[in-house]
């Protein structure tokens, strides 16, 4: 699971978005208000979450060596306003978290643990007067406390961390992505390390009076930690999960971690407070079957360490991943009749425990897919008690997982009786997370789990009784034209256009149409994640044109201009827009701006690499009749040709798919061999793919997927085997008798499974419904025609009533998104695909040169 999505909830309830995009409603959370006029001279900024103040005529190099301040919920205010006056009379530049909700989401217990704790950024501008800055400010702080940041090295016992680091933003292609970079001795970029560990680049001398601070960093024994740490088992911004082994007996144990300050939940409590009760809750319950028995409880470096019982078993929610039956390419009624009973078994061992958990006065506050461990024979235990509180002495849990946190009106005990309802759904159809956003859509999804599993009425009451909301029960209906025995496609296009343009926010900068969060850090106008493509999928959908959207999508580009030349994450995908769209001179523009930075591209990938960039100068070739945009397209045909002679081998994560994979070269390639007709990129486009077959594996159902690590397979069309087959549908149009065409049945058989977790074109559902729409057109078939009907069918299980029409939740399903990778754009793009014939993505659905036979 990414962690970072945690931190994009805080903001809004309906989309991902920055913590500062939206009004805060907490009375003063603004921390502006706390602070002086900036005296004259000055110049204040807000990007983001920081707000930047900085001297007039003061210039800062590139990089050097930061302060940071660190400060918790308390004292924030305190530790701002004394540093503010310090580097206002000093003429010292600085950045400070804008809110006190800002504070709170970056030191959520699910924050990135490398931005953990930072309240305060200053920059010296030299390393003389960086001694300055904290020998001063940590006599003024003396006292103050605020979560330790991994990243740095700490200065004393107080709040002030040091990191060399870049001052000014510039970036670096790494692996595909941009990421932010510092110069190298020999002037050249390297990358900015910004990991939770203290780390100095290797040309650079650690300052000789943080040398002592560094040893006290590098101090402690030890052989005199009282256990022996075998591996890491969970890591989040409050701490560490870990196997160990007892070095008195050699027991083995798990040992859990707290940071002091770090991991706060939304009433401010730390992760040491919530595991200090989790000790508590264990010792009241000692003796209980399926609680892990608690040991030992100590502090060492400053962080609460917790051991227990080492539970044997994996989560349910790994369990349901093997034995889940919707997920496979057939389903027959046997295996539901067989999966039914254990379901319905383990609901009431789980049941029966927390029965003896709440005999003991103990609301356990956290009953989600992830505590519950079920072990060979199905039995099952609880982990994770740091929620819990005892009955006299309630504590409401202000974090839960989405879809199984008791709403506000449930007290006492029915704090555990709502999330052990939801799982009752869950285990039959988990995506209890839709639910947050749409709570009409239980009746919709207790009826598809009755139909299917042939659950009994009184069952299926049972849930609706205790999840059906007590104040203010929805009045939406719970069923919506995806239900309809056949539906009218073009009033369902209708409605998830709708939802999108009533999402728009024109007045926004940073963002057009809210998405995934990846906007926030490649630019709300890509093709991917932003304008761009959802300007393309309501086009090619029939849905319209919008001059005034475009015209943000063109001020945008002139206000932001993307930092990569990429397809779906950069300048080319935006050009690709505004060309078919008639705005031929600044496509122009974009292209020829772009060039430059070109040959420092080294990702071959559809997404921001080579591939996409030489699809799209094909397509200028063939739009435009100009041999100059060929001629560029042949070139980086050719540099990839020879990355491909040297690719190495398939590593243990997996890259194979239409985004990051080797599939993209290959639609490069068949592209160029029916634009030029010479063989050569016939080949290519071969060993490409045959490339990426390299990384599939026969997945638990018999059908042919990504490999990703060693058990888990993946099926999707950004990374997995629907984008594989995707161009592979395409190349057995040309060469149908190549060995590689052989592998296409199995890659699409993949595709088939009824239940798929998200809804998007990339990572969902929408994909593997185009994919498999698409390979039907090319050679019609049954099974994939059934196939695809019961996609669009059951794209009504995540749709969502949004602004008069449908939309859909983006990745994790926490939020909505309207975007084309993750969203309603992708939604809407793949029904008009399958629909209407349409092209379910750009340089897909034309195949032009006539069959080859095998030779």
């Amino acid at each position: 699971m990414d962690l970072r999505y945690e931190a994009f909830c805080f903001a809004d309830r309906r989309f991902y978005d920055l913590q500062s995009s939206t009004e805060s409603d907490l009375p003063g959370d603004d921390y502006s208000r706390e602070l002086p006029p900036l005296p004259a001279g000055w110049v204040q900024a807000e990007r983001n979450v920081w707000r930047h103040l900085h001297p007039r005529g003061v210039q800062l190099p590139k990089q050097g060596w930061k302060v940071h301040v660190s400060a918790g919920l308390d004292n924030a205010g305190k530790v701002l306003k004394a540093t503010y006056d310090y580097c206002t009379e000093r003429r010292i530049p600085f950045k400070y978290l804008r809110t006190a909700s800002i504070v709170l989401a970056r030191n959520s217990k699910y924050a990135p643990r490398e931005g953990s704790g930072k309240l305060i950024t200053i920059y010296p501008q030299s390393t003389e007067e960086l001694q300055s800055i904290v020998t001063e400010l940590a006599a003024l702080l003396d006292g103050e406390h605020g979560a330790y940041i991994l990243s740095d090295l700490r200065y004393g016992k107080g709040p002030l961390y040091v990191r060399y680091g870049g001052f000014s933003e510039q970036w670096l292609e790494v692996d595909g992505q941009q990421v932010l970079a510092i110069e190298g001795p020999d002037g050249e970029l390297v990358p900015d390390k910004r990991k939770p560990v203290f780390s100095v680049p290797d040309w650079i001398e650690l300052p000789e009076f943080l040398a002592p601070h560094l040893a006290e960093r590098n101090a402690g024994d030890p052989d005199k930690f009282p256990y022996q740490i075998r591996s890491s088992l969970h890591f989040s911004n409050g701490g560490g999960v870990y196997l160990a082994t007892r070095k008195s007996d050699g027991k083995e144990v798990v040992l859990k971690e707290a940071r002091p300050h770090a991991g706060l939940d939304r009433e401010g409590r730390d992760a040491v407070a919530r595991l200090e009760r989790e000790y508590e809750i264990l010792t009241r319950l000692a003796g209980v079957e399926g609680v892990p028995e608690v040991y030992d409880r100590f502090t060492e470096w400053e962080h609460l360490f917790v051991a227990m019982e080492f539970v044997p078993g994996r989560s349910l929610g790994q369990w349901l991943g093997h034995n889940y039956p919707l997920t496979h390419k057939e389903v027959t009624d046997e295996q539901l009749a067989e999966y039914r009973p254990r379901a319905l078994a383990l609901i009431d061992r789980i049941e029966a425990l927390m029965t003896r958990v709440h005999e003991r006065g103990v609301v356990f506050g956290d009953l989600h897919t992830l505590n519950i461990l079920v072990d060979d024979d199905d039995g099952v235990s609880l982990i994770d008690f740091e929620l819990s509180s005892t009955i006299d002495d309630l504590h409401r849990p202000t974090l839960g997982a989405p879809g199984f946190q008791a709403p506000q009106d449930r007290d006492g005990f029915e704090i555990d009786e709502y999330p052990l309802a939801a799982l009752k759904l869950w285990i039959f159809l988990p995506l209890n997370a839709v639910l947050e956003l749409s709570p009409a859509k239980l009746g919709q999804h207790l009826h598809v789990i009755q139909q299917r599993f042939g659950l009994t009425d009184s069952y299926c009451q049972s849930i609706a009784d205790v999840l059906t909301p007590r104040v203010d029960p929805p009045s939406d209906p719970a069923f919506t034209a995806f239900d309809d025995p056949e539906p009218d496609w073009t009033v369902v296009r209708k409605e998830i256009a709708t939802a999108i343009l009533h999402s728009a926010t024109p007045q926004r900068q940073d963002r057009l149409f809210p998405g995934d969060i990846e906007q926030f850090e490649v630019g709300g106008a890509g093709f991917g994640f932003g304008a761009a493509g959802v300007l393309h999928a309501l086009d090619v959908a029939g849905e319209g044109r919008f001059p005034e959207h475009e015209d943000w999508l063109i001020d945008a580009l002139r206000r932001d201009p993307p930092k990569q030349p990429g397809f779906f994450v950069g300048a080319h995908g935006i050009a690709h827009v505004l060309e078919n769209f008639g705005h031929h001179d600044i496509a122009s523009e974009i292209v020829e701006s772009y060039a430059a930075l070109l040959p420092s591209t080294q990702d071959h990938g559809l997404s921001a690499g080579l591939s996409g960039i030489g699809l799209n100068l094909l397509h200028f070739a063939d739009t435009r009749h100009d041999d100059g945009y060929a001629a560029q397209a042949e070139a980086l045909a050719d540099r990839l040709a020879k990355q491909l002679a040297d690719v190495p081998p398939p590593g243990d994560k997996a890259k194979a798919g239409l985004m990051h994979g080797w599939s993209g070269p290959a639609l490069f390639f068949l592209r160029m061999f029916e634009h030029t007709e010479e063989r050569r990129w016939l080949r290519l486009s071969e060993q490409a793919l045959e490339r990426d077959l390299a990384e599939t594996m026969v997945a638990l159902d018999g059908s042919l997927q990504v490999r990703d690590g060693t058990f888990r397979s993946l099926p999707y069309v950004g990374i997995g085997g629907a984008g594989i087959a995707l161009v592979l549908t395409e190349f057995a149009a040309v060469a149908p008798d190549r060995p590689c065409v052989e592998k296409l049945p199995g890659l699409l058989s993949g595709c088939t499974g009824e239940f798929v977790i998200q809804p998007a074109f990339t990572l969902g559902r929408a994909g593997l419904m185009a994919t498999l729409a698409h390979a039907n057109r090319h050679a019609p078939d049954d099974q994939l025609e059934r196939s695809v009907q019961r996609h669009l069918t059951a794209l009504g299980w995540h749709a969502v009533r949004y602004g008069g029409g449908l939309a859909f939740p983006g990745v994790q399903l926490r939020r909505l998104s309207m975007d084309l990778n993750t969203g309603g754009a992708g939604v809407l793009l793949a029904i008009a695909s399958t629909v209407d014939d349409r092209p379910p993505l750009p340089f897909l659905g034309r195949t032009q040169t006539p069959v080859l036979q095998d030779r």
